[in-house]
């Protein structure tokens, strides 16, 4: 092929690959999107774990932004969703791009991981359908409905991007509202799991363990008027659940206080590393507690917003970094094993589809495919995207790395790992580092090696 034709052939697909590139190629632009994402009544909720739709106390949202640097588009979406992953996340991810005309290592989806929500794994659902049970883990007509409707909104959103001039950070302590569930005893091991309710007093009265007790808070500002406020917070996000009644729960009450107190600014929260986290502290299950845990929370969001420091941006201060990693599978993970267990018409219900979502991570493994750490930096400002529910000792590891400088997590990321220990925590017992989590103790030394390239 002649090299002129080869030339226009690039610069061809460049264009149509960013469509929105920025005029000025020193401004950095930002848009902000929505989208309703609550499932039907009669639709299974938390990966079939609690009973179905029954009624919607809250609507679950999708909300996110793009921001158009000089280079193509980085999208990140937080949703109302238990989790989204393997297949599922591919195909957010895909959609995203697409929607925003940028590649989907580019694009970061997180989940609040509410457990009156849906979740999402097209690669568990195909394991399934074979067997006569597809659409028993969520409604997939849903799920791929809710798919095309956020990446039209993303799309939409295009047509009113806005300057930004500068960035901000700020954090506020968060009073009362996160607890480390894994209680140890003299022994080092899991004396307490201290569950989203715990209405043991003794369990209660523990101390608060391991946690991060700031909310921290990232900003995008026009001069003087801010644009969007994006909040992280680690804990798992539960007051009370399983009775059929889809909400947002607290975190997302919290944001819409926000939404309240500041109606110009575009509110989206993500969930920290709470895999080890939970409110079991300060919530014995009382309904009215998710009203008194979401003020708790938005108090620690005003504060962090106040306490905000605003700092010049430019494109060239906007830096999108990735190391892809093999996470090492959980060595009790058996391929045969779980496709029998799936096949199997008298074994329980609930090991069959969570087989199903065990044997699809590990034929991800098995096939040597890796997850994509990403690392957005904005000027000082480091933001991670992390997978599965990570134990919040690896938020604080990120901010150690880089003393001095904000660093930010999000994770409940792709949702394939489940949860992910520290490699000690597989020897302490307790729930988390049991088979819900599908990945090996040496996951530690794979993630903190990631954390340090992306950090150094």
């Amino acid at each position: 092929m002649p090299k002129f034709v080869v030339a226009v052939c690039c610069f061809t697909l460049l264009c149509n690959l960013s469509p929105v590139r920025a005029a000025d190629e020193t401004a950095v632009r930002l848009a902000v999107f929505e989208a309703d994402i609550t499932p039907p009544v009669g639709a299974p909720l938390c990966d079939a774990l609690v009973p179905p739709v029954k009624e919607v106390t809250d609507r679950l949202r999708a909300r996110g932004i793009v921001i158009v640097p000089a280079g193509p588009p980085i999208v990140l979406c937080a949703l109302d969703w238990v989790g989204v992953g393997n297949g599922g996340y591919t195909a957010f991810r895909e959609a995203l791009a697409a929607a925003a005309g940028t590649t989907p290592d580019r694009v970061a989806v997180h989940s609040l991981h509410q457990h009156d929500a849906p979740g999402c794994d097209f690669t568990a659902d195909d394991l399934l359908i074979p067997h006569g049970l597809g659409n028993r883990l969520f409604d997939v007509a849903f799920a791929r409905h809710s798919i095309s409707t956020l990446a039209a909104a993303v799309k939409g959103s295009l047509q009113k991007l806005q300057p930004v001039t500068h960035v901000g950070y700020g954090k506020g302590k968060v009073d009362q509202v996160a607890s480390n569930r894994r209680v140890l005893g003299p022994d080092g091991k899991v004396r307490y799991v201290r569950y989203t309710a715990t209405t043991d007093p003794v369990i209660r009265a523990e101390p608060e363990g391991i946690i991060d007790p700031y909310v921290h808070l990232l900003s995008f500002w026009k001069g003087d008027q801010p644009l969007a406020s994006l909040t992280y917070y680690a804990t798992h996000p539960q007051s009370y659940y399983g009775q059929g009644q889809v909400s947002c729960d607290f975190p997302g009450l919290a944001r819409g206080l926000r939404d309240q107190e500041l109606p110009g600014v575009f509110h989206v929260h993500f969930n920290g590393a709470g895999g080890n986290v939970t409110a079991g502290k300060y919530n014995d299950g009382a309904h009215e507690n998710r009203l008194v845990l979401a003020q708790r929370l938005a108090a620690g969001m005003r504060q962090a917003f106040e306490s905000t420091r605003k700092y010049p941006v430019r494109a060239a201060d906007v830096n999108w970094q990735i190391q892809p990693v093999a996470m090492p599978p959980a060595a009790f993970l058996d391929s045969a094993a779980l496709q029998r267990t799936i096949a199997d018409e008298k074994a329980d219900m609930r090991s069959r589809l969570q087989g199903a979502r065990s044997l699809a991570w590990l034929m991800r493994c098995t096939a040597g495919e890796k997850i994509e750490i990403s690392c957005l930096n904005l000027g000082p400002v480091a933001v991670l995207h992390m997978p599965g529910e990570l134990f919040i000792e690896y938020q604080l590891a990120a901010q150690a790395l880089r003393p001095g400088t904000p660093v930010l997590m999000a994770a409940y990321g792709d949702y394939g790992p489940g949860y992910i220990g520290l490699e000690h925590s597989y020897s302490q017992g307790g729930y988390e580092t049991g088979p819900v989590s599908r990945v090996a103790p040496g996951v530690e030394a794979v993630l903190m090696d990631a954390l340090r390239k992306l950090l150094k």
